[in-house]
């Protein structure tokens, strides 16, 4: 089989309205302007306009952010920077069929932040090796700090958990936001890694040693299907003390995944067989006892995605599991930061500054 998947879903009238719609609380948690969102996406008149139009505003503010650093307006143009990222990040989000320009449009999103973060925060460190891409960020105050790797989902990346990451930074807590196989700027490079506990042990190996980063003290957030990789990497990778899953999948029915979802598993594995064989392994039935690090398990209520489990179950199975539930966040509970986000940057925080004489057993 081949790893063009059936994309005529994309051109059904009503998608995009729904996929507006549907994104919006994603987009708009992830830092995106919700009246610029709502500007950009109501000129869309079918699904194969959406990346051509997030590419377009992300420009636009790339642009704004040149004319900005070329007057030596440094913060105004690490904002817009960012803010281009974000949109770049965005554009990419469709198992569209013109695989180039989203390989393309992750790359802009990439350097982007990379601009970002050179004007906003130049102790930033880019961390690569095999089949990983991050940025290290410390906290301000003095080290070491302990770390918490964040890990994107299925059809995300580093660019877009901004908020994640402020949250930890501004609580003491180093963080290395990732793209992993198939995420990210290595969307194209490498398929979805369900062994991802390899691609973070690698990491946390490029990290050790390098100044104002404690690694003897580790946690790890994933978000939608990055919250199984995570629960696998806590489960697998001695290193990590403490993991918090956000809208994580305790397990996949590929039979029952509406065809947004299997187009883009299609798409990233390589082939139909590929992705069908990863779905069957994104199943945390038999590794949720062996997570033996305090695990806090997030929840949002109204996350409904047909062929998705979600991880309630993790939280009650997994012997320190803890459950935080959000009645009316919907996937990512970007409608909810407020209900989730505090508390769950304060969890690990606590989790990982917590004497290792006084963890429970």
């Amino acid at each position: 089989m081949t790893g063009s998947p059936d994309l005529s879903f994309l051109d059904h009238p009503d998608l995009p309205a729904a996929l507006v719609e549907e994104n919006r609380p994603r987009a708009t948690g992830a830092g995106l302007d919700p009246h610029e969102y709502t500007r950009v996406t109501s000129a869309l008149r079918s699904a194969q306009e959406w990346p051509e139009a997030f590419r377009a505003a992300g420009r636009r503010h790339r642009a704004a952010a040149d004319r900005a650093a070329a007057e030596g307006r440094s913060v105004s143009a690490g904002e817009a920077y960012w803010r281009a990222a974000r949109w770049f990040h965005f554009a990419g989000l469709l198992p569209h069929p013109d695989r180039a320009a989203a390989g393309a449009t992750a790359t802009e999103a990439d350097e982007a932040m990379r601009a970002a973060l050179a004007h906003l925060e130049p102790t930033a460190e880019r961390i690569e090796g095999e089949s990983f891409a991050g940025w290290l960020r410390r906290p301000a105050g003095p080290g070491p700090a302990p770390l918490v790797i964040v890990v994107p989902g299925m059809d995300s990346g580093k660019e877009e958990f901004h908020a994640v990451a402020e949250a930890l930074l501004a609580r003491g807590t180093a963080v290395l936001a990732l793209d992993g196989p198939g995420q990210g700027v290595l969307a194209g490079a490498a398929a979805p890694e369900p062994d991802y506990h390899r691609v973070v042990g690698r990491a946390i190996d490029a990290v050790t040693g390098r100044e104002g980063v404690d690694t003897g003290r580790i946690g790890v957030t994933g978000l939608s299907l990055g919250g199984y990789y995570a629960a696998v990497t806590a489960a697998r990778e001695p290193r990590i003390r403490a993991a918090a899953v956000v809208s994580g999948p305790y397990r996949l029915d590929w039979d029952a995944l509406v065809p947004f979802v299997t187009a883009t598993l299609t798409q990233r594995c390589g082939s139909a067989d590929a992705a069908r064989a990863f779905a069957r392994r994104v199943d945390l039935t038999a590794l949720a006892p062996e997570i033996t690090v305090p695990l806090l398990v997030v929840e949002g209520g109204e996350d409904r995605i047909p062929g998705v489990t979600n991880a309630e179950a993790l939280a009650h199975r997994a012997p320190r599991g803890e459950l935080l539930h959000v009645p009316h966040g919907n996937h990512l509970l970007g409608n909810a930061l407020a209900d989730w986000l505090p508390a769950t940057a304060d969890w690990l925080t606590t989790e990982l500054t917590r004497p290792t004489e006084t963890r429970t057993a």
